[in-house]
């Protein structure tokens, strides 16, 4: 790989001189152009002039800036760029060293890959590396790239370091009118059943981690130039519909993980088990009362047939004492 920046580290008094690489690949998305559809040409973008409307060359186009919210543009040379009072130009600064966990993810943005730069660099990039891995510590500073004064965290990674520019925080936007104004509530048995579908969730998988969007997009390219019909493996229907029961839902989501896990299912959560073995106890116990009541009930009073008989006995003994 070839560097897109060097600059130092500036850890205290000790300076790092690093390479900066970068992390990503941009170049591996998926990325569409823009065609006319009647003849497919393609469609570019030309940089005109407003004020005259012809086309400029590249070499006419320069910076300006746009202050406030006026219409004027000033311009601006790469030596006034240059002449910038920025620190942070060739030497990235630590400022503080935080927790991880601290950063909001929001803020994260693009990541490069540092490499020592010369051979004296090898020694404090070891040390800092090390040191911020025992601390359990990431670092904050300041960097310009680009000809943009950026945050960037510096943190270890598999024994390299690494680091990510960070958004300003005026840049994260406030969450005005993004929650509901009437919170829904749920009970803790629903809580724990989510609990147990996200137990439920197994480690992810190499399949998991592929790009299919772009394999069946050119799936379609291919067949469109073979002028054939595009082949896609059978997919399973993804379910569909409101979900009116959502403790429901959420067993159902539990056993349809094991299953796709091939793992065997139990037949109920514990809780589901306990309330079920309970409420069939208390079943069982009214049923056991209600029939000792009613063979209790029939021991006591005599039935039809024994009260007639009775009577019958009495009246023949009457008849034979007189």
């Amino acid at each position: 790989m070839r560097p897109t920046a060097k600059f130092s580290i500036s850890f205290g008094l000790v300076t790092i001189p690093v390479a900066a690489y970068n992390a990503t690949d941009s170049s591996a998305s998926v990325s569409f152009v823009r065609i006319h559809t009647a003849d497919g040409g393609r469609v570019r973008n030309q940089p005109v002039c407003s004020l005259e409307g012809v086309e400029i060359s590249p070499d006419e186009i320069g910076r300006g800036y746009k202050p406030g919210d006026g219409e004027t543009v000033v311009p601006l040379s790469d030596e006034d760029l240059d002449a910038l009072p920025l620190p942070t130009a060739k030497t990235l600064t630590i400022l503080a060293f935080v927790a991880g966990g601290d950063i909001d993810p929001l803020q994260m943005g693009k990541g490069y890959y540092l490499g020592i730069d010369s051979p004296a660099a090898a020694k404090p990039y070891v040390l800092l590396r090390e040191a911020m891995e025992r601390h359990q510590r990431v670092g904050l500073g300041k960097i310009a790239l680009h000809g943009r004064e950026t945050l960037a965290m510096i943190r270890p990674m598999e024994g390299a370091l690494v680091m990510q520019v960070l958004l300003w925080p005026h840049q994260i936007r406030p969450m005005d009118g993004v929650l509901p104004e009437r919170q829904a509530e749920v009970a803790p048995n629903e809580v724990s059943a989510a609990e147990a579908l996200m137990d439920s969730f197994g480690k992810l998988s190499e399949d998991d981690l592929h790009d299919h969007y772009r394999e069946a997009l050119e799936e379609i390219v291919a067949a469109k130039l073979a002028h054939r019909e595009p082949e896609f493996p059978a997919a399973e229907e993804e379910p569909t519909g409101q979900v009116m029961d959502l403790m429901a839902a959420l067993q159902d989501s539990v056993r349809a993980a094991k299953r796709s896990r091939g793992e065997d299912e139990e037949a109920e959560p514990r809780s589901g088990r306990t309330a079920k073995k309970s409420a069939t106890k208390k079943a069982a116990a009214k049923k056991t009362a209600a029939t000792k009541t009613a063979s209790g009930s029939a021991a006591k009073k005599p039935t039809a047939k024994k009260q007639a008989a009775a009577k019958k006995t009495a009246g023949r003994g009457g008849r034979r004492a007189g």
